[in-house]
């Protein structure tokens, strides 16, 4: 019974050392390449999301339209400060300048957030 437990145990250890090591470095590219896709997806959608609101509302989209309120609810949050940066009288206006704007941060930012990841996985360099 012995001889059968040694026998594995040897087995076991060979097959250890027959395993390829694991590239650690390698690793951290992938995941930080995954997170920075990630990160620039996400913003992407975003400025999506601001720049359809601002479609729909320089077109006059119907507002009870179940697309239409989902974009502007979203469109609301995703704003943050500048929904009213300028004030211009002309509502689509306003609208266009602000939300645009937004949409134009969220770009800026993702992508520099992106970079930024890329780099610290050693993709960038």
């Amino acid at each position: 019974m012995g001889e059968h437990t040694e026998a594995a145990q040897k087995e076991e250890t060979e097959a250890r050392a027959k395993r390829a090591p694991v590239n650690w470095r390698r690793t951290r590219e992938q995941a930080c390449g995954f997170l920075a896709s990630l990160v620039r997806w996400t913003g992407l959608a975003f400025a999506a999301i601001l720049v359809l609101h601002v479609i729909f509302v320089i077109g006059s989209a119907n507002t009870a339209n179940g697309i239409v309120s989902f974009v502007s609810s979203w469109a609301g949050g995703l704003s943050l400060g500048f929904r009213d940066l300028f004030t211009p009288s002309d509502e689509k206006l306003r609208v266009l300048v602000n939300f645009g704007i937004a949409a134009i941060f969220w770009l800026i930012v993702s992508g520099l957030l992106a970079r930024i990841l890329r780099r610290i996985g050693g993709a960038g360099a």
